[in-house]
């Protein structure tokens, strides 16, 4: 069953072993980046409940947009992990694409960790490459992740 947040067609979590798996949907490929990103976080923790006191901005540049995907997912891991800011809203603003590459710019907002507050569910250890695909659907895009946990 597809979560959906701000009206968008979110994501659904998908079957796997031993790892987490989702595909995240959107009619924008910043959509399914959002998507994506509330996706991860909520297998680490109830991103509902979070508050948006600190905001990071985001700036990446990947060639292609799996590498673009992977990247913007261990960024906010990154940070979740040594800022310890726990991400639950996510805004894509834009991704370009210039000579062979992507450029996204986007922002993500939290809370410091207080491990008194907050429950931590799984550890996302990291994203992985494995089975990583941004597909263009009717209708806009969906990406399949799975992250290591």
């Amino acid at each position: 069953m597809r979560k959906v947040i701000n009206n968008i067609p979110g994501y659904e979590y998908l079957p796997h072993p031993a790892d987490f798996r989702f595909k995240a949907y959107g009619t924008t490929l910043e959509e399914v980046f959002e998507q994506a990103a509330h996706a991860m976080f909520h297998v680490i923790i109830d991103t509902a409940a979070l508050n948006p006191e600190h905001s990071v901005d985001i700036k990446l540049e990947s060639r292609g947009l799996e590498n673009l995907l992977y990247d913007y997912l261990s960024e906010l891991l990154y940070l979740f992990e040594v800022e310890e800011i726990v991400f639950g809203q996510f805004r894509v603003d834009s991704i370009e694409k210039t000579d062979g590459s992507y450029i996204l710019h986007g922002q993500a907002s939290g809370e410091n960790i207080n491990l008194e507050r907050h429950s931590f569910e799984t550890e996302v250890k990291a994203i992985t490459y494995h089975q990583l695909e941004i597909t263009k659907e009717k209708g806009g895009y969906s990406a399949h992740v799975i992250v290591d946990t």
